[in-house]
């Protein structure tokens, strides 16, 4: 099993057979990295086991750290452990020592603080490694309640006589399969090591089953090796458990099954989103954000402002760098003509309103109001109500102003715009595939491209807005360009359609 890392590590762009050091990780994804590992060997705590406050808010480990532990009972109850950081301070140029994390067990006999002390060793090991002759110790019983549970060693000898007697217990008791898959994984110590082991003899599990536990296990090539075998009806339970898996392991699983898919269940992508959440990995959750709108089937990807701060998918740092939200505009409600006088206008940002179909680019009403040749005065006395973060480009949610002002400013005419119709040739119309690519085109120009069918129309940038359409084969449609270079983005987009619908 490999070690926990401190540091992120990534190839290097002269050789990239080679790893180059690419900084320090943040100590939550490490908490929950560490976390994963201990549950996945019934080594967790029973009552609690936290990540220390100092460490929150994307707060990274410090360059040289070690870790080590403490146990021991509890004052008035319980048995406590906790772990330390120490480092360097080069700054301070002296050693400093901070809290990394607390455990507690409610029981508070000897077997308890002995348990405590396994989960101490998992800990030390999980991060420095079993590369060396340790003594090895279990409870008889796994994590089931028993007081009265004893510890025992295990010599390598009698360690290999308990594997052989649990394959051949395996083999004989279904009934008993939960509790011997746990006892034989513990002691093999790998996915890679329990097939191995159990290989040799009729082996029930599934290729879903072997990748599910490549998962916990964070061994990537084996789960390439069998998530490429699973039955297509069951990668999208498969992707919730690896969305659940901390650390870059993890993210790299979540992508390989979401490469080159366009059709998973709205409702398992978002069962991926929570326990992505739940595992408190912001660039997971960034990732199926973004990745939402070309891979899942049905459903609306954008979130406000409000909801991410509600649910604590990203912190303000967070949305500030990613989602280009200015942190002025993450203190509370702004008039849009404050918004105009920032020096970093939110790129890409339009105005919006619940009432209007309408999006105008920000940088576009900034424009018209610098040449004063029209009153816009509503809609700069406007507040932002609420932020559409969606696909890394902000949406300002209006309020304070109608929605009709909004409609009079796109349709004055200052908005010069070129249009043409085409005919769709794709015999499917245009479907997942088409929509996903025209999403991805219209992103890379610097106008907004709208397409319409009669009296709906979709901005060509939102793939399910766009598959709403309904769109079938010879059906007519209208794409209109607005803004940028629309002579050049014309061209473009009519050559787009030409090759791909």
């Amino acid at each position: 099993m490999n070690v926990i890392e401190f540091e992120r590590w990534e190839p290097s762009a002269d050789d990239p057979r080679k790893l180059e050091y690419a900084g320090q990780r943040p100590a939550a994804e490490v908490f929950e990295e560490l976390k994963h590992r201990l549950e996945s060997r019934g080594c967790l705590p029973d009552e609690y086991f936290l990540l220390d406050s100092f460490w929150e808010n994307g707060r990274e480990i410090p360059k040289d750290a070690d870790i080590f532990c403490t146990t021991d009972y509890g004052a008035s109850e319980g048995v406590y452990l906790d772990a330390y950081l120490k480092w360097f301070d080069k700054g301070q140029e002296k050693h400093v020592t901070q809290k990394f994390l607390t455990g507690k067990t409610l029981g508070e006999n000897g077997s308890d603080l002995d348990r405590m002390f396994l989960v101490s060793s998992a800990i030390t090991k999980a991060f420095h490694g079993d590369n060396a002759t340790h003594a090895r110790y279990m409870k008889i019983g796994g994590v089931e309640e028993d007081a009265d549970g004893s510890v025992v060693y295990l010599s390598q000898q009698e360690k290999k006589v308990i594997i052989e007697a649990l394959v051949e217990q395996r083999e004989r008791q279904e009934q008993a399969m939960g509790q011997t898959e746990q006892l034989l994984r513990r002691m093999t110590g790998s996915i890679t090591e329990y097939v191995n082991t159990v290989g040799m003899r009729p082996l029930r599990m599934s290729d879903f089953d072997k990748a599910v536990l490549a998962i916990q296990d964070g061994e990537l090539e084996a789960f390439k090796k069998y998530a490429a075998k699973v039955p297509y009806q069951q990668e999208e339970t498969l992707l919730v458990e690896a969305a659940g898996r901390p650390g870059a392991v993890g993210r790299k699983m979540t992508e390989l099954l979401m490469q080159d898919r366009c059709n998973i269940d709205y409702a398992a992508y978002c069962n991926a989103c929570k326990r992505a959440i739940n595992i408190n990995d912001p660039e997971k959750v960034i990732f199926l954000m973004v990745r939402a709108q070309a891979s899942v089937l049905h459903g609306s990807f954008g979130l406000t402002l409000q909801e991410i701060r509600d649910h604590r998918y990203l912190s303000d740092l967070e949305l500030e760098n990613t989602c280009q939200v200015p942190r002025q505009m993450l203190e509370g409600a702004m008039p849009v003509r404050d918004i105009l006088a920032l020096d970093d206008l939110p790129e890409g940002a339009s105005l919006a309103h619940k009432n209007s179909v309408f999006l105008v680019p920000l940088e576009d009403l900034k424009l018209l109001t610098d040449a004063g040749k029209e009153d816009f005065a509503a809609l700069l006395d406007a507040r932002v109500a609420d932020i559409w973060v969606d696909e890394e480009t902000p949406e300002l949610l209006l309020e304070g102003v109608e929605a009709a002002e909004l409609d009079r400013l796109h349709d004055k005419g200052d908005f010069q715009m070129k249009q043409f119709t085409y005919s769709i040739t794709d015999p499917i119309g245009i479907h997942a595939r088409p929509a996903g690519l025209l999403a991805k085109f219209a992103k890379t120009l610097d106008s907004t491209v709208t397409i319409a069918r009669g009296e709906k129309s979709a901005v060509a940038t939102k793939l399910m807005a766009v598959m709403g359409l309904g769109v079938k084969t010879g059906e007519m449609v209208t794409i209109t360009i607005e803004g940028g270079d629309e002579e050049a983005n014309t061209a473009a987009m009519d050559r787009f359609c030409k090759e791909n619908m």
